[in-house]
């Protein structure tokens, strides 16, 4: 009598420690296959589709409307947001009385896009505000008693903070006691005590039960100004008829897909419909990026991700943290061509100097921590870092050692700006909360893959011990159980574009909705070799003779680098996802390579 034996417990392809170190696993597992039989056979979609879609939780029932996310069905009342109409009635009143409204907003491309909405709404509907972004060396980020005071002095009678303001404290009280509202819309984690304010909108805050804790801050503005909206409506306001707000979601999917929440619900709407308004190019400030970054095709989530988003942050990192939004605000076409010219110069700047920081940042992880086994925390540090690169360096370290990374930089009186970097399923920011209490931070905060903070030198010892006393167990678990999940096997003439177009249908992919994972069982490697300062390219050759090119992105002198690198003649099983590479009007397949195994 035979036993079967669920899928996810073998080996896929018997691969139980790939080149990477990672166990093989089929993303389905008996129940999966059964729901992707099931999804397939009611709906009549592809195997392909529907094995995607069951790998990703989906059901049979809400096959059809997932592959259709729309705003109406996935957004609910804007009501249900804490504070959410309250603040949308403050602002209405800002514009019944032409108020002096100061948009204060965070110096990343979720900051930028935020402040952009709001600006691009009220300067429709008659007011003329103006966008503060923070200085991220000299002020930090969100509201600072500094600021706020001088924005009032200047004026200001309204206050709307995008993307930070919901543990600003002492900047808040300073509004309060002058008299001036503030209003906040916020998606970070908040503790118990909030800030003293007239609204803050954040579905993160305890008391909120919308559910919407997944949006970025993007998302939450656009669900305000669909609040504002139907109370200008309702007011008779004609100027409402002529306002399209679903054009301005290309901004919200902009900020979607760079600040990496999860593409669940709302946010997968936001995205979908967001590059169908992007495609129009009818941002000046976007189309200009778009042109200086030598988009080739439609736009993609990839377009927003890896272009235009490190752009825009090159501004906040290393240059005037405003120019971002200001790009995005902006309707003349000429001078955002300028500022995209300025953003583009700063983002290889930008590219020249993570490069040198991450040769040093790399050689002191490995002087402090060898080859990280041991570890359960990154933490480097060095004066002469530039304090906006830091979250790239952490990014950087998560990805080599596979654990959770830290990078710090000090200035010269010792005082040290920290910007962190999770892997899934351990809460950075929780931590880092956790080591503020403890008195060792100066401050800190952040959500569960991302964090900042600021530390003094004197407490760099202390801060190691107590990250990795805090993370050891959470982290060593997670190291050692770490898998690749598969979606499915093909050989290297069925990774065409047909199938790369049904794949789209799935998408968009991202954070919480996973880019498929294929692995090409048995195939040669035919070609391999270096490609910019640490890509690999190789081509491989399937059994019938087809062949496939890929890219192994940042390999070079990693363990998939090396392996690649040295196996010209090898058959391998090679596991990636599939990309359209668009050159010239002429679009092909890639694939992008992310671990490999000897085929036994």
């Amino acid at each position: 009598m035979s036993t079967l034996v669920d899928p996810v417990e073998r080996a896929f392809l018997g691969v139980e420690t790939s080149v990477s170190g990672q166990r093989w696993v089929s993303r389905l597992d008996q129940a999966g296959l059964n729901r992707a039989l099931a999804i397939s056979q009611t709906h009549g979609f592809s195997d392909i589709i529907a094995r995607v879609l069951a790998g990703r939780g989906v059901s049979m029932d809400d096959a059809v409307s997932f592959l259709d996310p729309t705003i109406r069905n996935l957004m609910p009342d804007p009501d249900v947001l804490t504070d959410c109409r309250k603040a949308a009635i403050r602002i209405v009143q800002a514009i019944e009385r032409s108020e002096n409204v100061v948009i204060f907003g965070d110096y990343d491309v979720d900051g930028a896009t935020s402040s952009a909405l709001m600006f691009r709404t009220l300067r429709h509907y008659g007011l003329e505000p103006s966008i503060y972004i923070p200085d991220r060396i000299f002020e930090g980020y969100g509201p600072n008693p500094t600021a706020i005071g001088q924005l009032i002095d200047k004026g200001a009678t309204l206050i709307v903070t995008v993307d930070c303001g919901s543990t600003s404290f002492e900047a808040l009280a300073v509004a309060a006691e002058r008299g001036v509202d503030v209003v906040v819309i916020d998606h970070h984690q908040t503790g118990h005590a909030l800030p003293i304010c007239h609204a803050l909108v954040n579905p993160n805050r305890d008391d909120d039960l919308s559910g919407q804790g997944h949006l970025c801050a993007a998302g939450v503005v656009f669900m305000v100004l669909v609040n504002l909206t139907r109370i200008l409506r309702e007011a008779g306001d004609k100027r409402v008829a002529s306002f399209d707000l679903l054009a301005l979601l290309d901004l919200v999917a902009l900020g979607t897909v760079c600040d990496v929440v999860p593409l669940k619900g709302l946010n997968r709407a936001y995205v979908v419909k967001g590059l169908i308004a992007a495609r129009r190019m009818g941002n000046p400030g976007l189309s200009a990026l778009f042109q200086k970054a030598g988009l080739g095709g439609p736009v993609t989530p990839y377009h927003f991700g890896f272009m235009i988003g490190p752009r825009i942050n090159a501004g906040g990192r290393i240059g005037d943290a405003a120019l971002g939004s200001r790009l995005l605000a902006m309707e003349d076409a000429s001078e955002a061509m300028d500022i995209a010219t300025r953003l583009d110069e700063l983002n290889r700047e930008r590219q020249a100097m993570e490069i040198a920081m991450l040769a040093e940042a790399e050689a002191e992880a490995l002087a402090e921590y060898g080859d990280g086994s041991d570890a359960s925390v990154i933490v480097t540090a060095r004066q002469n870092w530039h304090p906006g690169i830091v979250g790239l360096l952490a990014s950087r370290l998560k990805d080599k050692f596979r654990r959770p990374a830290f990078a710090i930089a000090f200035d010269v009186n010792g005082k040290g700006t920290g910007s962190g970097r999770s892997i899934n399923g351990f809460d950075m920011g929780r931590m880092v909360r956790a080591a503020v209490d403890a008195g060792i931070l100066v401050k800190g905060g952040g959500h569960a893959m991302a964090a900042g903070l600021t530390v003094e030198r004197a407490q760099l010892g202390k801060l190691r011990s107590f990250f990795q006393d805090a993370a050891e167990k959470t982290v060593r678990s997670l190291v050692a159980s770490q898998t690749l999940k598969i979606d499915g096997a093909l050989g290297a003439a069925g990774a065409n574009i047909a199938l790369l177009d049904q794949l789209e249908m799935a998408g968009p992919y991202g954070s919480g909705h996973a880019q498929p994972v294929f692995a090409f069982p048995a195939h040669r490697i035919v070609d391999t070799r270096q490609i910019g300062v640490n890509h690999i390219k190789i081509t491989l050759e399937g059994p019938d003779r087809s062949r496939l090119d890929g890219m192994a992105f940042r390999a070079l002198e990693t363990p998939l680098g090396d392996f690649l690198l040295g196996a010209l003649g090898m058959t391998v099983h090679v596991a990636g996802c599939l990309s359209a590479d668009q050159w010239q009007g002429n679009k092909r397949i890639q694939l992008r390579i992310i671990d490999a195994a000897k085929a036994l």
